[in-house]
């Protein structure tokens, strides 16, 4: 993984580089549009204050947990034994992705989505906000972060939420099978080139038409950005957005001319 000043210095190059993230010079309509009303979309919702209100707890527990680690590890917590706290504090996706995505669920009302790495629910939270008529499938490697998870989803008191506990190469492989189609998934959990691209080629015969894919530190490391770079190639990849801390791939054959841009945010 990159460390803080390298990842500083690459921010710094992606927000002066990237598009404003105001729209101008967007020549696509579908970008425009996502722009203007899902990235640049100002309302506070209604259920940003429950799920917040369920951040502050967790980052308030002093309780200590042992926790399984099937991915890359954390860059900050390097021991099993950790505090409910600090996993919260080092792990949870920030107020301002999180929000990003319940509003592009909101936007486009994905039917049956997966999140790859539940941690203590929050994202998931968000993501089920989003469209009550659909459903968050979610996956968690750990079975005492999962736990915590399962009290959040009763805290925040969303039902569109199914966990599943264990390892991805394991579970995925028969939620699919069972779900038949995907409209949107969230990568967050195992930051390592190798598997985040096959998790991608697992997901692509199983995704919809206008599916949207999301994968979380794409520029954590020069592993998650050659991975980055090789999900943009593949032939079936029509539409990219770059936001430097999350990555959005569009799978839409509407769109003839695959096209890629790296917007501020």
């Amino acid at each position: 993984m990159y460390t803080r000043f390298q990842l500083a210095k690459k921010y710094l190059h992606y927000y002066v580089t990237a598009s404003n993230g105001k729209g101008h010079g967007i020549h696509s309509p579908f970008v425009f549009d996502f722009i203007k009303n899902v990235l640049r979309d100002k309302r506070q919702y209604d259920w940003y204050d429950i799920i917040e209100s369920g951040r502050q707890k967790l980052l308030k527990q002093p309780a200590r947990i042992e926790v399984e680690d099937f991915g890359a590890g954390s860059a900050i917590l390097k021991t099993k034994q950790r505090v409910v706290g600090h996993i919260a504090a080092a792990s949870l996706k920030p107020k301002k992705y999180a929000q990003l995505l319940s509003r592009i669920v909101h936007h486009y009302k994905p039917a049956n989505m997966i999140e790859l790495g539940t941690s203590f629910g929050i994202t998931t939270s968000y993501l089920a906000a989003g469209n009550a008529g659909g459903k968050v499938y979610t996956i968690e490697g750990s079975s005492a972060i999962a736990e915590i998870a399962q009290k959040t989803f009763e805290g925040t008191g969303f039902k569109n939420i199914e966990l599943s506990v264990g390892n991805f190469d394991e579970v995925l492989p028969g939620l699919l099978v069972k779900l038949h189609s995907v409209d949107l998934v969230f990568i967050d959990g195992n930051h390592r080139k190798e598997p985040t691209l096959n998790y991608f080629k697992q997901l692509l015969p199983h995704s919809n038409h206008s599916a949207i894919l999301i994968f979380d530190d794409i520029h954590w490391s020069a592993d998650m950005e050659t991975a980055w770079a090789e999900i943009k190639r593949h032939p079936s990849v029509t539409l990219t957005l770059d936001l430097f801390f999350i990555g959005l791939v569009f799978i839409n054959p509407d769109f003839k001319i695959p096209q890629h841009f790296n917007i501020r945010f």
